[in-house]
Order: C-alpha cells, then sequence, then structure tokens
C-alpha cells in the first residue's frame, strides 16, 4: 500500500488526500462540514489520518460535484442502491439540462442586448425606426418615438398594431416625410421663429387631407382610444423644446378640434404626425 499510504502505513494526512483526489485542502473541511466525508479522529501525533476508502469516496464526491449535482443531494446519492442512484441521476440530468436551457435562452437575450431597439419593441416597430433614421431623422426624435412604442405596445397592442400601419403608411408619403423632417429640425428652433407657423399650418393641412381620405376610403389611423391610455400617452411624450411647445400651442389655436393622427395630443412633433 506504499503507493496509497506513502512512506506511512498510518494513513494519509488531509494534504495527501486532497492530492490523491484532485481538490483542496479546503473543499476536504469543507465536505467534512456539510457531512459528506466523515472526519477521523486524530492519532498520538496530532494528525488525522484518512484511508484508501476515504480517497475512493472524496473521488466520488468531486466527480458528483463536478457534474453539477448539488452537495444537498450527493450524500443520499453515495448511499444509494445501484438503481436508486441511476435513478437520482437521470432526475439530476433532466434538471441540468433544464438549466441548461435557461442558460441558452439568457446567453441569446443578451446577444439581444447588441440589437437596440429590437430588444424593447416589435420587429415592425424596429423596422420602423429604421426607416426613420435612413430618411435622416435624428437620433433624439428616433429615440423618443421608440419609447412612446414601447409603452403603446406594453398597454395598447391592439391599438398600437392598428397606428404602427398607419404611420408606415404615412411615412411612404413624400409629403408627410418632409412635414415629419421638418418638425424634427424644428426641435432647436427659437419659439418665435416665423417658420413655425408656416410649419403648423402645413402639418394642419396634411393632416386634414388625410382625414378626409380616411373617411371616403373607411381607412386610416384609428381614432378611438382609451381615454386612461391617452391620457398616459400624453404624460410619456418625451423630450420637448420651445419650438414644439410653441407648434402645439398654435395648432390648438388653428383648430381646437382636430384630432391627431395618433388620436393622443402631444407636446412633441407626433401633435401633427400620423
Amino acid at each position: 500500500m506504499h503507493g496509497v499510504y506513502g512512506d506511512s502505513a498510518k494513513g494519509l494526512t488531509i494534504g495527501q488526500l486532497a492530492a490523491y483526489a484532485g481538490v483542496t485542502i479546503k473543499a476536504v473541511r469543507h465536505y467534512h462540514r456539510r457531512g459528506l466525508l466523515p472526519e477521523p479522529p486524530r492519532d498520538a501525533s496530532g494528525y488525522r489520518r484518512y484511508t484508501a476508502e476515504d480517497a475512493i469516496a472524496l473521488v466520488k464526491i468531486r466527480t458528483l460535484a463536478e457534474a453539477g449535482v448539488p452537495l444537498a443531494r450527493i450524500g443520499s446519492l453515495l448511499a444509494a442502491e445501484p438503481a436508486e442512484f441511476a435513478a437520482r441521476i437521470d432526475e439530476i440530468d433532466r434538471k441540468l439540462q433544464q438549466r441548461v436551457e435557461e442558460l441558452h435562452r439568457t446567453r441569446e437575450r443578451i446577444a439581444h442586448l447588441s440589437a437596440g431597439d429590437r430588444l424593447f419593441v416589435s420587429e415592425e416597430v424596429a423596422d420602423f425606426l429604421d426607416r426613420l433614421r435612413q430618411f435622416g431623422v435624428s437620433q433624439r426624435t428616433v429615440q423618443m418615438e421608440r419609447d412612446l412604442w414601447i409603452l403603446m405596445q406594453s398597454v395598447a397592442p391592439a391599438e398600437a398594431a392598428i397606428w404602427l400601419a398607419d404611420k408606415r403608411e404615412a411615412l411612404a408619403d413624400p409629403e408627410f416625410r418632409a412635414i415629419y423632417l421638418e418638425y424634427d429640425a424644428a426641435f432647436a428652433w427659437p419659439p418665435d421663429d416665423p417658420r413655425l407657423k408656416g410649419l403648423a399650418e402645413r402639418g394642419r393641412s396634411w393632416l386634414t387631407r388625410r382625414l378626409a381620405l380616411a373617411e371616403v376610403g373607411d381607412r386610416g389611423p384609428a381614432r378611438s382610444t382609451n381615454q386612461s391610455v391617452a391620457r398616459l400617452f400624453a404624460t410619456s411624450s418625451g423630450a420637448s423644446s420651445p419650438a414644439w411647445d410653441r407648434l402645439a400651442e398654435i395648432a390648438r389655436q388653428t383648430d381646437n378640434t382636430a384630432p391627431t393622427v395618433s388620436g393622443i395630443e402631444s407636446s412633441g412633433p407626433d401633435s401633427n404626425r400620423s
């Protein structure tokens, strides 16, 4: 037994035991505290001496722990009969597989973080936001749109789908795109800029034609927004500026009854946009 016990037939020291089993002394002591490995008494020299059986048990503990078996279950596994051991291992394996699948899904969600908008909104909305960027809309306004769509799709998904379809259709209109881009640029204008009145009129005229076409063709924007939802959206319109506030004021002075294309009053550029 020289190969196992070293130079002494008295048994293995804790350091020798740990080395043979491929673990640390700290791990051996942890297994003692957990009741997985019996702690032998000290000999006359004050050392604890371990046997070959202890080394074998420690290798089994290490193997099961490395396989992902919870320490709380290792003791009962080691004491189980072969058939029971196999059944319990199968159960543990199923749970580990479930955990692996959960980790895989978590990794996919983390990977989607690089997708930016697509992490928070539907693919359709993300595509719409990409189109805004392609048309030259500022990142400020795109982010404001994104935040509103996050809210819309969360609290009113059915209405959000209708609004999105209408807004995508409006974006195909060159006049609408021109108005949208001018509204976006107007964010930085002074509130007394003479262009604001013309922009407000241009937006109102476009919206009036849009609503007229909707009535004739029985299509277009949904205007039956739940009032509590509308109020929530109105308080979540995102960034504003003195110029945008002035545009909203001009629009209200021009026609207090004209609904917005989205059906929601807003202090930002959505006030006269689809």
